[in-house]
């Protein structure tokens, strides 16, 4: 038998849980679904070193500050505190370890949600807040499955300790792949491959001036973004390595070999290791079964909504979902207008 809820919202991180902020203060029916067995969505997952773009006082959810850090802005240890706190303040109805497999239209209106257990929920709104880390992007490349060396991608990094001393690539010109080449050099034998000379944003700018252009862009409608500024946030250990000199960015390789990797020009490096840093894509598999509508490869949104599907919402994947909502800061305004028209379609 479905378990009856107007909103059901799946996906307890950052995103889940500032809709289920906005849901509570609706006087809403709803339950937060998801997976993990703890709190904190991808943050527990990423490696100990990694840095927000911005300082505590400016990475916060609705209606509650994130704490103050000293040395710099929060590390991902911080992040999963916070967010297991906001949890526990709002008491938020969170349902731990409830793999979602499919959103289905329900007979009469609304949607029926089944978990991989075989538990049932029905409903006549469904936000979808499953993020992106369990779906990490690596690009398809020459030689790649005769290469007898490590690769991964940046999800399953978790420090420099098990690379000390040996010859590693790291793969991206973006925040994860500057932030971990700095993690690494001085440890590893480093190359840092990357499309073209890293972008990066002045010092002065961090998170604080990125959310600011994003919600300018909103307001204005231009569609300019925070991309024409750069593409590293220069957090301080990134700063650091770049200063001395650790940090230095080659030409991305053409094809693997299988001990390293080869460039067109004929140069061969001798390589344990690659870790991409190629990014993400959203983990949308759940609603297949709506044959959601797709341009470019993303689902049709309009910020959040779902103009296809009535009482669908996507939060927090990325800007073409609503600009800055994949950021613990921006989140909230994206949430907020979920919530606000789920409400009103919800009887």
């Amino acid at each position: 038998m479905a378990v009856d809820r107007d909103v059901v919202v799946i996906g307890g991180g950052q995103a889940g849980l500032a809709a289920g902020f906005y849901l509570a203060r609706g006087g809403a029916d709803f339950e937060i679904l998801d997976a993990s067995p703890g709190p904190g969505g991808a943050w527990p997952h990423t490696w100990p070193s990694l840095r927000l773009f911005s300082p505590a006082d400016y990475s916060s959810l609705p209606g509650r500050r994130m704490p103050r850090t000293e040395g710099g802005n929060p590390d991902a240890g911080h992040v999963v505190r916070y967010l297991r706190e906001y949890e526990e303040y709002y008491d938020l109805p969170v349902r731990r370890g409830v793999r979602v497999t499919a959103v289905e239209r329900a007979d009469g209106g609304g949607f029926l949600v089944r978990a991989a257990d075989g538990r049932r929920w029905r409903c006549r709104s469904v936000i979808s807040a499953t993020g992106t880390w369990s779906r990490p992007f690596v690009p398809a490349y020459p030689g790649a499955g005769g290469f007898r060396g490590m690769q991964l991608h940046s999800a399953g990094y978790r420090g420099p300790g098990e690379f000390e001393g040996r010859r590693v690539v790291v793969v991206g010109g973006a925040n994860s792949g500057a932030q971990i080449a700095a993690d690494l050099a001085g440890r590893a034998d480093l190359l840092w491959c990357t499309t073209g000379p890293p972008r990066y944003l002045p010092d002065d700018v961090d998170g604080r001036e990125l959310f600011r252009v994003a919600t300018a862009s909103v307001r204005s409608g231009t569609g300019r973004g925070v991309a024409e500024l750069g593409d590293i946030v220069v957090v301080p250990p990134v700063r650091e390595a770049r200063d001395a000199g650790r940090l230095v960015a080659t030409p991305m390789f053409d094809r693997f070999r299988p001990d390293g990797v080869e460039w067109d020009d004929g140069r061969v490096e001798p390589v344990d290791a690659v870790i991409w840093c190629t990014g993400f894509r959203p983990a949308l598999g759940h609603l297949r079964a709506l044959g959601l509508r797709r341009v470019g490869g993303r689902v049709v949104a309009s910020g959040p909504v779902v103009p296809d599907v009535p009482g669908l919402y996507l939060l927090g994947y990325g800007d073409w979902c609503g600009a800055a909502s994949a950021t613990l800061i921006g989140v909230g305004r994206w949430a907020k207008a979920a919530v606000a028209d789920a409400l009103a379609v919800t009887p």
